[in-house]
């Protein structure tokens, strides 16, 4: 079969239309060591909010950094908004928000200078609006009020709000954002959220790396896991819980009581495992639901069975599994994954 004309390299498969990444055994292995991505397989919906994790050296960000056509990758193939990486990049940048790994900014100019001569880098922005686009990406970032402030002066938290207000100078097709709530104070992660939000319902892919597990549950509609340089698991927060944690979802008991050896005693009794006495706290986790067998303890069952035993509770309740429950689970890692 004769090769397809040059026109047509590179062009968006259909498949590939519903997705803004894509890649196909992405590696990358720098001169000996191990891979830093190994065989990795990514699929962004388009229109999604899609979180990106894994611990420290996971390879998140050198598969950013391939995929901004920052670095080659050793094997396999990326293709953002359906164009092929590194090879498409004059094509696919202008396309493109980012910011990774903090924003390079020029000390000795204001917040709105360093903006202007980021806009003024764009070939494709026009001069006689700048001032309008540099005015409306400091509103949207909160920093209006600082925008006469020498960069030098900008507090982390300033600086990262300055960085995603370059990437939105433009309308973007997909926003690449490597932990952009880093330095903020909590009303200022709010706000950032709320703006992730916005550009989401506006049309805007967004491909969020965060180390904050619980910033990737609030905002994100699909996630993937990274650990050790190879793709764990991805698909739609919503499933990726159930799907590691199975059906019964490993959902945890909590009671507060004074009498916890038997609380834990009785609650061994009913299924329930990983029981912990802290003090007058006991947790648990409640077993799953077999495919063939008996429903579990209903938690009011266990409330009662803990009553007739004598034991008093002062406290009751359980807790569903959290996205931090299956990312330990898939990782064998604790809560900072940044990397």
């Amino acid at each position: 079969m004769p090769a397809p004309p040059a026109a047509d390299q590179g062009r968006a498969t259909p498949h590939a239309e519903h997705r803004v990444i894509e890649t196909r055994g992405l590696t990358k292995t720098y001169r000996g060591g191990r891979p830093a991505v190994d065989g990795l397989d990514l699929a962004v919906p388009r229109g999604s909010v899609f979180g990106f994790l894994g611990p420290n050296g996971s390879g998140k960000t050198t598969t950013i950094r391939m995929l901004m056509g920052l670095i080659e990758p050793t094997a396999g193939t990326a293709r953002v908004l359906g164009r092929p990486m590194p090879g498409a990049v004059r094509q696919v940048l202008p396309r493109v928000g980012a910011l990774i790994e903090g924003p390079a900014l020029y000390g000795f100019l204001s917040g709105r200078d360093n903006l202007r001569r980021f806009d003024a880098a764009d070939p494709a922005a026009d001069p006689r609006t700048r001032s309008v686009r540099v005015g409306r990406a400091l509103d949207r970032v909160g920093l209006a009020a600082a925008a006469g402030k020498k960069a030098r002066a900008y507090s982390l938290g300033m600086k990262q709000r300055l960085g995603l207000a370059a990437a939105l100078l433009q309308p973007r097709e997909l926003l690449v954002l490597d932990e952009p709530t880093n330095g903020l104070d909590p009303q200022g992660m709010r706000e950032i959220r709320a703006l992730v939000r916005e550009l989401a319902a506006d049309g805007t892919t967004v491909f969020l790396s965060s180390h904050l597990l619980d910033e990737i549950e609030q905002v994100c509609t699909h996630a993937a896991v990274m650990a050790r340089g190879r793709l764990v698991t991805q698909g739609p927060v919503a499933g990726l819980t159930a799907a590691v944690l199975g059906p019964g979802g490993h959902g945890r008991l909590a009671v507060t009581t004074p009498d916890p050896a038997d609380a834990v005693r009785v609650l061994k009794e009913h299924g329930l495992t990983g029981l912990r006495a802290d003090g007058d706290r006991v947790t648990g986790e409640l077993p799953e639901a077999p495919p063939d067998g008996p429903a579990p303890p209903d938690p009011a069952e266990l409330n009662a069975a803990l009553v007739r035993a004598g034991v008093r509770v002062r406290a009751f309740g359980t807790q569903r599994p959290s996205l931090e429950d299956a990312f330990v689970r898939l990782t064998g890692e604790g809560f900072d994954v940044a990397g």
